[in-house]
């Protein structure tokens, strides 16, 4: 990975693998409106899961017209004209969609139903074939510790989680999406025998086999998701799962957004609480789509805005800050930059900063990143489905969202807002925040007894 750093239409979204020479595009088309739907904001159950219309309910949140699915009428009306529907973003009103040739995005644009059309993708001139014998490299050997959380001890207690678990707080109850690039061979490792899966989607080519793809979403979902006792345990490792891919490690092109904003949109639509994404873009294949720091304003970026939403629908985002402290960017890269998302960057066990973990603020002048976590030699599973270590705000990120979400666990009335609230306010930095460690590396039992006070009498 070169930087870490849904409507259900008439159509099926089926993405074919390009050959060589045949040259391929896909563009984000901007909707107008939605005067068209056949929806209705008085029956929300036709487009939204009850479990999504329950964390809306629990926080107050009305279902609005950002709910809506995209017209389907101005979906087929793309579809006649040449394009193939890959996938649709209701909160931003677009439509990504496939075509062979240039020309048949001028034709998008003289719909009066379209906005605006933007090419986001163009095809690679290599196709990467899956390792078909991947279960092979899977041994599933261990050695076992002293210690409960096993190689996990540290990143853990660094945090005060254990404190949680202890008070029976593990997750149990809570739905967490991780929104990544793979999850290589995690179906055939035994440190996930436990684990809760509600499902997989693959929003990069729905014919791909997740666990086929890219290793780092594996190490990510472990340290919250490892289950085995004196060996390796995370976070929320009762917590259960949505594993999505949004990341194609091939490339680096803005369509990756687009993915991006498809997975969490289904994610808010199956019900999911929480989402850590360990993914982030400011630079591209084609340095003209490249960020600029004055587009750190949490509403730039499409992932950014997306995130942003999430979170007005009651969704807990978490997101890595980047690894870029130590390149010419050094700055966070989007979404972290969105306001109602917590940021996570990267500390060492002696509470350190990373060098290489991004620094804020925001180009409007909010703290960022929020919090820290264990970010150097973090300890995750490997492909061979052993314990191994891993450098990065990427698995600094999912060891605090599994604390966070045993957190709102514990106390359910919180909103989102609230939540990262009382997660700040319970840093070691909360007093005096800075662009490199936020608010600093929370303790989560003090965040328990914040929370707790601002229980409903």
């Amino acid at each position: 990975m070169k930087r870490i750093t849904l409507i259900g239409l008439l159509l099926a979204c089926v993405l074919s693998n390009v050959h060589a020479g045949e040259k391929s595009y896909k563009y984000r088309v901007k909707l107008t409106d939605k005067a068209e739907t056949v929806y209705a904001l008085d029956k929300p159950e036709e487009f939204l899961s009850a479990r999504a219309l329950e964390r809306r309910a629990k926080q107050g949140i009305a279902v609005d017209s950002t709910d809506l699915p995209v017209c389907e009428s101005y979906v087929r009306k793309l579809v006649e004209q040449g394009g193939k529907y890959l996938s649709a973003s209701k909160w931003n009103n677009t439509v990504l969609v496939q075509t062979s040739d240039e020309l048949t995005a001028e034709a998008f644009k003289k719909n009066p139903f379209v906005e605006s059309v933007k090419r986001v993708w163009v095809s690679p001139d290599t196709v990467y074939p899956s390792n078909a014998d991947r279960k092979k490299e899977v041994k599933n050997v261990w050695k076992k510790q002293k210690d409960y959380y096993g190689m996990g001890a540290g990143q853990i207690r660094m945090l005060h989680a254990d404190s949680l678990h202890a008070a029976g707080f593990r997750g149990e109850g809570m739905l967490i999406a991780v929104i990544d690039a793979g999850f290589y061979n995690v179906d055939a490792m035994k440190m996930f025998k436990k684990l809760d899966l509600k499902g997989t989607r693959d929003f990069v080519n729905p014919q791909s086999d997740i666990y086929a793809e890219h290793s780092h979403g594996l190490k990510v979902l472990s340290c919250m998701a490892a289950n085995v006792p004196h060996v390796m345990v995370g976070t929320a490792p009762e917590a259960a799962y949505w594993l999505l891919r949004s990341e194609d490690n091939d490339t680096e092109q803005p369509v990756e957004e687009d993915n991006w904003a498809a997975s969490i949109e289904f994610a808010d639509s199956v019900g999911v609480d929480v989402v850590n994404t360990s993914l982030g873009y400011y630079s591209f294949d084609d340095p003209s789509y490249d960020y600029r720091y004055r587009d750190l304003d949490g509403k730039t970026s499409l992932m950014t805005v997306s995130a942003e939403m999430a979170a007005a629908k009651g969704m807990l985002v978490v997101c890595s800050a980047g690894n870029s402290g130590m390149d010419t960017w050094k700055k966070i890269t989007p979404p972290a930059d969105a306001e109602g998302v917590l940021t996570v960057g990267a500390v060492d066990s002696m509470r350190v900063n990373a060098t290489f973990s991004s620094i804020g603020n925001t180009a409007d002048g909010r703290i960022k990143p929020d919090v820290m976590a264990m970010g150097v030699h973090a300890s995750v599973t490997g492909t061979d489905g052993g314990t191994s270590f891993a450098n990065g705000t990427s698995f600094a990120s999912p060891i605090c969202c599994g604390a966070v979400a045993c957190l709102w666990q514990a106390c359910p009335w919180l909103t989102v807002k609230e939540l990262i609230d009382v997660v700040r306010r319970a840093s070691d930095r909360a007093d005096y925040p800075d662009n490199i460690f936020g608010y600093g590396i929370p303790d989560m039992w003090k965040a328990y007894r914040l929370g707790m006070e601002m229980k409903p009498r």
